[in-house]
């Protein structure tokens, strides 16, 4: 499995953007995709999921009602829409494909990973 992460960038405080996660290879061996964040200096930590069938979808309690993740089943993508950004999420944004059984909260559940795309709020 491939997975390319793209769209961060530079938002002012209350903007928003949209990241995506292309998928590609063996995609039938994928349980969910995930995103998770890394800040600097901070560990790395669970955004929010969607099982491959778009079915099901997890989130941090810190997302609350601002992000929003999506698929695309067509082009085996995955959307993070995020709203109301704050500066406190400054990270580095991964998308992963869960390929284990397990939480999919837990990073250890995931056997692939995107190169990462950096989002900076400026407040």
């Amino acid at each position: 499995v491939q997975l390319q992460a793209s769209g961060g960038g530079l938002v002012q405080a209350g903007g928003s953007l949209r990241l995506s996660c292309a998928a590609s290879g063996r995609t039938f061996d994928i349980y969910a995709i995930g995103w998770f964040r890394q800040a600097p200096g901070k560990e790395r930590e669970f955004v929010m999921s969607i099982s491959w069938n778009g079915g099901t979808t997890v989130y941090a309690d810190f997302v609350k009602s601002r992000f929003t993740i999506s698929k695309d089943n067509a082009k085996n993508t995955v959307y993070l829409q995020m709203n109301s950004l704050k500066p406190e999420d400054t990270a580095v944004y991964y998308c992963a494909a869960q390929t284990y059984t397990g939480s999919p909260l837990l990073s250890e559940s995931y056997g692939y990973w995107g190169q990462g795309t950096l989002v900076t709020v400026s407040s």
